[in-house]
């Protein structure tokens, strides 16, 4: 039996704030990489890179990201998003560069022929994330979310670890 294929893809743009996380979690893992066999990559705002991605037979993906859900700054929770089905595409036309993961996983789901991987997003709650509207750039975590970088990192370990063996399994973000 071989292991499963995994992906953990980091999500974000650099220049808002706290949305940066997932890139930010990506370069951290310089220091403490995955195993060889699984394949991580920053897609920043290349939300039809991801899409494309996605359709090459992986078994689990991993999306690390900043993501508001009203808990403190910082907070890191494993979420696992309902996927779409080909027929939910029509409302989620994704940006060519932006990154909204729940229309990337509907244009995933429209492109592909079979079912998507599992998708697990490693999210952490931001306390600092501009407005795309808004014209100033803002590089730079705030100090909860740069914290939580690191915490994120073995939280990964052990969440890759977890779908290797299974890609199934249950996890926890404790």
């Amino acid at each position: 039996m071989t292991a499963p294929r995994l992906l953990v893809a980091g999500i974000g743009n650099i220049f808002l704030a706290d949305d940066a996380f997932g890139p930010e979690v990506i370069k951290a893992l310089a220091g403490r990489p995955l195993p060889a066999e699984v394949h991580v990559r920053d897609f920043g705002i290349r939300g039809m890179d991801l899409a494309y991605q996605l359709l090459d037979g992986y078994d689990a993906a991993v999306f690390v990201d900043a993501a508001p859900r009203g808990l403190a700054p910082g907070t890191l929770s494993l979420i696992e998003p309902d996927l779409p089905d080909a027929a939910d595409t029509a409302r989620h036309v994704p940006e060519a560069h932006g990154m909204d993961p729940v229309k990337v996983l509907a244009l995933a789901a429209h492109l592909g022929e079979g079912a998507l991987p599992r998708v697990v997003v490693l999210a952490c709650e931001p306390e600092a994330v501009p407005s795309t509207d808004d014209p100033d750039v803002t590089v730079g975590l705030s100090t909860p979310v740069r914290d939580a970088v690191e915490r994120a990192v073995p939280l990964l370990h052990t969440v890759v670890e977890r779908l290797l063996a299974d890609a199934g399994a249950a996890l926890a973000a404790g």
